[in-house]
């Protein structure tokens, strides 16, 4: 992440592209930029939303001009280029019951790739991921990158409903649903703390740059914790 570009993408944001090639250990590093614009520049921000390789950032043309911005922006990035951070990223343990009851893609993983249900847990809750983007739905984390074994392409037609905290793979990526919505991902397992609450302090506990780790639970534990099997749950 040596160079970078920046460009208005409308009247009203523009795009800072930091790379052109994921790599899920330079979250970190675009989560610190997005924190410094987002402090330096509240008070013409409207919205700064980082991704894997780039940041949009939105703001209020009336209060700064196009020019000024442009400015700006390049004053923050390249002196946190100059300065990577040196804070360690957070790390989230999160629990969860794989079984068919609440995971039915775990059968894909077995006819398209040949791993038992045992390999698909061992595989996906050994790995440590970090968080790369924000997205989707409000809390919802993608999360970079699930072992070779487990790439799996979405289904080419998505569920109408997926229940909250459903733990999915797509493509080389892993996530959580933090509430019941549609969505194509192969959801192998589920969550049973809520991830997600607009009304709360802490209205997600993922961040751009944290690092998430799953640990598996057996249905007694998941159970108390207030988890339901799929079934109930439609």
């Amino acid at each position: 992440m040596k160079s970078f570009r920046i460009e208005p993408v409308a009247e009203c944001s523009v795009m800072i592209q930091l790379g052109t090639k994921i790599d899920p250990k330079f979250s970190l590093h675009i989560g610190h930029i997005a924190d410094a614009i987002r402090y330096e520049l509240m008070d013409v921000i409207m919205n700064v939303t980082p991704s894997y390789t780039n940041i949009l950032v939105d703001y209020l043309p009336f209060l700064m001009p196009e020019a000024t911005i442009l400015q700006r922006l390049e004053s923050i990035v390249k002196r946190e280029l100059a300065h990577p951070p040196t804070h360690p990223a957070n790390h989230i343990e999160i629990p969860v019951y794989y079984d068919l009851s609440v995971g039915p893609d775990l059968a894909r993983f077995s006819e398209e790739k040949g791993l038992t249900i045992e390999q698909v847990i061992s595989l996906h809750s050994q790995h440590t991921y970090h968080v790369c983007a924000m997205g989707f739905a409000p809390g919802f984390a993608f999360l970079a990158e699930v072992p070779d074994e487990l790439v799996m392409p979405r289904h080419a037609t998505p569920r109408l409903s997926v229940p909250a905290g459903s733990v999915a793979i797509a493509a080389n990526q892993t996530a959580v649903y933090p509430e019941s919505s549609p969505g194509g991902w192969n959801v192998i397992g589920n969550c049973p703390i809520p991830l997600y609450n607009p009304t709360g302090d802490v209205i997600s506990p993922f961040s751009i740059g944290d690092t998430v780790s799953f640990c598996p639970i057996e249905r007694d534990e998941y159970e108390e914790l207030g988890g339901q099997l799929w079934d109930s749950l439609k």
